[in-house]
């Protein structure tokens, strides 16, 4: 069956998708569903863009004698849409910072948004291939499953890239009391499912086929906003958010490194009577080891520690004895309330090293080839070593922080293989900067208020340039800064006890059911005589 696709995609030519005005209708759809993720959060358009597409696909196909092929070509085609209009900030950091004139950089952008065009078009192959086996026409119910599978690979594939999946558009909508049960990726199911079966309900004027799951999701979603999986225990701790607002531009220049510490270190001296001060991503823009970054982490470490504080900030680490580098977050300051003297010295064990790390921003793949091509190849800080998948919790002010680091909150299941009944707080830092003034940095906040949502915990979320912002358990904003401002964020932030069903279970049950799905439906026509 791969064989099968690949042969089918390999017949899609980008001339032939230009000169098809069916197929540009399908990628304006697709272009369409940006408005529903945030900066736009327009949650209803999945609803309304989804089963408009499905029903064009079919009425477009189900009578093609090579319906296989078409509907691939048209998943191709909403997948390119989808991406270019979705990702299109992506050409802001190879334009501006990558050295690329900008027809390439756009060729670039481009190039990615057909690989993964390559995924919504690998669904609508299987789930017409499938349909093929069961009788003459689409079974759009199918979708689901499939959606799921496809978009697990997106996942993984070459390190992953989950962005603009699309339960994430639904973080602002009633259908969001499910994420703590089923998480963002089931939330996707539920949206393709209900437009399959819409689609279905047009095609086969069987009412029932919608009504029925439609009340009973009504039901579960009404009973899910009364379910309260976890609760306050009336003890907050106090933090500090520092947003340096440092020109990408000037970042890593040399002669900017005291400035930018000195920088972070003023801002903080103003707000030591929280608990925990978090700076950003690298936001000491040196290497741990040096001796001038370790006399300023001393004077920071103390500072912190004197008046009862603890800051987290990222560094940039290098081992001398394997000569890797890597991204950290490291703990200054008290660990633990009403500690004597701040806890840390260098490679002490209370940090995070990431481990997902960015394609070309912070490792090139084939680099020795790469990177006498272009500047885009050879980017400040792109030769960093992975960190464990499964690291402790941060430990600051006797409270623990589960660490993600930039790309890494879209990793769910990353999250999900480092959560405790424990943790306090999720904690997420980054550098959009690299992004400029487009929607890429508000989609990210999005992503990060979901992962609190589904794991009901409160999120801490500390950028360059922004977004910086706090939520609580809910992914409800509580407080949030203006983007590209120099400015502290502070709130008492309440701790909060429980664990939510998708933190205990994760997607599994889900991948599970999607499976058996699938394979109920191949046995029952293995039996009919039908495979």
């Amino acid at each position: 069956m791969l064989k099968t696709f690949i042969n089918k995609l390999g017949t899609i030519r980008i001339g032939a998708v230009l000169s098809n005005s069916s197929l540009w209708i399908s990628a304006f759809l697709g272009a369409s569903l940006v408005f529903a993720y945030a900066p736009f959060s327009q949650w209803w358009l999945s609803w309304l863009v989804l089963p408009i597409w499905f029903i064009y696909v079919n009425n477009q196909c189900a009578n093609s004698p090579s319906f296989i092929k078409d509907c691939t070509k048209h998943g191709f085609a909403f997948g390119v849409g989808w991406f270019s209009a979705g990702i299109s900030w992506v050409h802001v950091s190879i334009a501006e910072f990558g050295g690329m004139p900008l027809v390439v950089s756009v060729a670039i952008m481009f190039l990615l948004c057909l690989y993964l065009a390559i995924y919504p078009a690998l669904a609508l192959f299987l789930t017409a291939k499938i349909s093929e086996l069961i009788c003459k026409r689409i079974q759009w119910w199918l979708l689901a499953p499939i959606w799921l599978f496809t978009e697990y690979l997106r996942s993984v594939v070459l390190t992953g890239f989950p962005w603009l999946s699309i339960g994430y558009t639904q973080i602002d909508s009633p259908l969001a009391s499910l994420a703590p049960i089923i998480g963002e990726i089931g939330l996707t199911f539920t949206v393709i499912f209900i437009a399959g079966l819409t689609v279905d309900l047009f095609i086969t004027k069987k009412t029932k086929l919608i009504i029925i799951p439609t009340v009973i999701l009504g039901a579960v979603v009404w009973l899910s906003q009364s379910i309260e999986w976890v609760t306050p225990t009336g003890k907050s701790k106090r933090v500090a958010l520092v947003q340096g607002n440092i020109a990408q531009s000037i970042k890593w220049e040399p002669e900017q490194q005291w400035p930018t510490m000195l920088k972070y270190l003023d801002l903080s001296r103003k707000h030591y009577d929280a608990d925990i001060i978090i700076w950003p991503e690298s936001a000491i823009p040196a290497i741990e080891t040096m001796s001038s970054t370790q006399e300023f982490l001393d004077i920071a470490n103390q500072s912190a520690s004197v008046n009862n504080a603890a800051i987290i900030t990222g560094i940039i680490n290098y081992h001398f004895e394997s000569k890797h580098y890597f991204n950290s977050l490291v703990v200054l300051g008290n660990e633990t309330a009403n500690d004597q003297q701040g806890g840390y010295y260098y490679n002490h064990k209370n940090r995070y090293d990431k481990n997902h790390l960015l394609p070309i921003g912070e490792f090139v793949p084939f680099g020795d080839l790469l990177r006498p091509l272009a500047p885009f190849f050879n980017l400040p800080m792109s030769s960093f070593t992975r960190g464990d998948y499964v690291q402790q919790n941060l430990q600051a002010h006797d409270t623990r922080l589960l660490a993600l680091i930039c790309f890494e909150i879209a990793f769910a299941d990353q999250l999900s293989a480092n959560f405790s009944a424990n943790s306090d707080f999720l904690l997420t830092v980054s550098n959009d900067a690299w992004f400029g003034n487009s929607h890429g940095p508000h989609q990210h906040m999005e992503i990060a208020r979901m992962r609190a949502l589904e794991f009901g915990r409160p999120l801490l979320r500390s950028t360059n340039t922004g977004i910086t912002a706090i939520t609580n358990h809910l992914g409800e904003f509580t407080s949030i800064l203006p983007q590209f401002t120099q400015d502290v964020l502070k709130q008492d932030v309440t701790l909060v006890t429980g664990i939510t069903p998708y933190a205990r279970y994760g997607n599994t049950p889900l991948y599970v059911i999607s499976f058996l799905l699938v394979l109920c439906v191949l046995i029952r026509n293995l039996r009919i005589g039908k495979l």
